[in-house]
């Protein structure tokens, strides 16, 4: 007697499909689990045998042989002890063998036969829908699965309540999907006293998507100016959302179906490893980067990053995603990030200059700055050296503009881009992932922008990528004015936030 049942295997985000096949066969009692499967699934073969003494079931005294197709794709996770049960069940007559017909399935057991909450409920409810499947789940993952539409779901909290349903028994009710929730309050920028200069920069940052450094000496605000970004951004469009809740579902980030439009934001230890922050490890798990998908990751104290570390953000930075190499296969994650950083002048802290001065200076910075290599330098759009507050500006009252006004103007400025990219039929029409013509359209520098731009780029200070990225740079704060065209004050603008290719330089160029 066999019996069959879908379920999916992830990689990264998307879920592939999996046939799960149980067949029972004369020959010594034993339980065998097929299919390159990792040893959480081959372990299920306890836990459902331990569940179904807890129903009062046992397994029959047959040779019982589970084939999870496709045999040659990696099986990873404690998902599968739900469609194995189900096609044990089927084979053992216990539910109807038709049952199972047009449904796959995920969830752990327990002993006492209760279905566990799994990672990954979303994206496999997408992949069931796709192929014209519902999704069997656990309760507590109900609600994250209803996000995916149209797709059908049940979501049993017990095997005995999944087999009343089968039977006619108990009816079980589609979830509704989770709650909308308010993210953290977004910090104000009328906290931060002072350093208008950066403001100006954050604001240009926000309104274009660019990456962005700072550079200056501890108690200066890098990071509070930072944490202040989050609140500038515009909530998720349902597309984002869809996008960055998949990566937080397979991440097991999601609590009760609760999404929430607010944008991710993620400050990794300057410990982190290069597993932690593009992802990787055991069971390849999305990193820090892809966490922050379509939202900000933050790079505090930039050079104590370890040097490999840093450097394998250089292709998500550039791409958008991230490639997890394993020696039989690949997995792809969205890292589509809006990157900040903060560093200080040298070890100490101080720098050559000022109060405090560092007595080994210039030596001191130019060895702890170059810790970050220069290519990763490169694909940061925006430098800007902030000086130490002082007593006058902490004496100050809280400047009048906040957050509010500074994210209704890259609002608007966010606004053009959308318009421009519609009218130009470009699919993403941010200014800080503008490339080739159609990035050449948006500009159209004039003969004094493009004169200006060609001296720096003759003088060695901006590379190829360089030119690129002050290119969007200047466009974005065209676009934070209301002007149509990019003219030379706004190239002269972006290029005093552009570094020079030299690393070890401490002050924008």
């Amino acid at each position: 007697m066999a019996a069959s049942v879908v379920t999916v295997a992830f990689e990264g985000v998307e879920a592939r499909r999996v046939d799960v096949e149980v067949q029972l066969t004369t020959g010594a009692q034993v339980f065998v689990i097929v299919g390159l499967a990792d040893k959480a699934v081959a372990e299920s073969r306890e836990r459902v045998r331990g569940a179904f003494a807890g129903l009062g079931l046992s397994l029959p005294g047959k040779r019982i042989v589970a084939n999870l197709a496709p045999a040659d794709l990696p099986k990873e996770g404690a998902h599968f002890d739900l469609p194995i049960a189900l096609a044990v069940m089927a084979a053992l007559g216990v539910i109807p063998m038709d049952a199972l017909d047009g449904w796959a399935a995920i969830g752990e057991l327990s002993l006492d036969g209760r279905i566990m909450p799994v990672a990954g409920a979303l994206p496999a409810a997408m992949a069931a829908g796709a192929m014209g499947l519902g999704l069997i789940c656990p309760e507590a993952s109900g609600p994250e699965a209803a996000w995916a539409g149209d797709t059908r779901i049940l979501a049993p909290r017990s095997l005995v309540s999944l087999i009343n349903h089968f039977r006619g028994a108990q009816i079980l009710s589609p979830p509704a999907p989770g709650p909308i929730v308010e993210g953290e309050a977004a910090k104000d920028l009328r906290d931060v006293k002072g350093q208008e200069h950066a403001k100006r920069a954050l604001e240009i940052a926000a309104a274009g998507g660019h990456n962005l450094l700072f550079v200056g000496p501890p108690g200066s605000g890098k990071s509070m100016l930072a944490q202040r970004l989050p609140g500038l951004l515009p909530p998720l469009t349902s597309s984002e959302l869809l996008e960055t809740s998949m990566v937080h579902s397979v991440a097991g980030l999601i609590a009760r179906g609760a999404l929430t439009r607010a944008r991710p934001y993620r400050a990794p230890h300057h410990s982190a490893s290069m597993a932690a922050l593009t992802g990787g490890g055991l069971k390849a798990k999305p990193g820090e980067v892809s966490l922050a998908h379509n939202g900000v990751l933050f790079l505090d104290e930039l050079p104590e990053f370890g040097r490999q570390a840093l450097d394998s953000l250089r292709a998500p930075l550039e791409t958008g995603e991230v490639m997890v190499a394993r020696a039989n296969f690949h997995i792809r994650y969205p890292a589509r990030v809006q990157l900040v950083a903060a560093m200080n002048p040298c070890r100490c802290g101080h720098g050559g200059a000022g109060r405090g001065a560092c007595g080994k200076a210039p030596r001191c910075q130019l060895d702890y700055q170059g810790r970050v290599s220069g290519p990763m330098l490169d694909r940061i759009d925006l430098a800007v050296d902030m000086p130490a507050v002082t007593a006058a500006d902490l004496s100050l009252p809280p400047p009048q503009e906040g957050s509010a006004e500074v994210a209704a103007r890259v609002a608007r400025a966010r606004a053009l881009q959308q318009d421009r990219a519609e009218a130009l039929d470009a699919v993403d029409g941010l200014n800080g992932r503008a490339e080739g013509a159609f990035l050449e359209k948006i500009t159209a520098l004039d003969d004094r922008a493009r004169a200006l731009l060609t001296q720096a780029a003759e003088a060695g200070r901006i590379s190829a990528r360089g030119w690129t990225r002050t290119l969007r740079l200047a466009r974005t704060i065209a676009d934070l004015e209301g002007a149509e065209r990019v003219q030379r004050v706004h190239v002269a603008e972006a290029l005093a936030y552009r570094r020079t290719n030299t690393p070890g330089e401490g002050v924008p160029a």
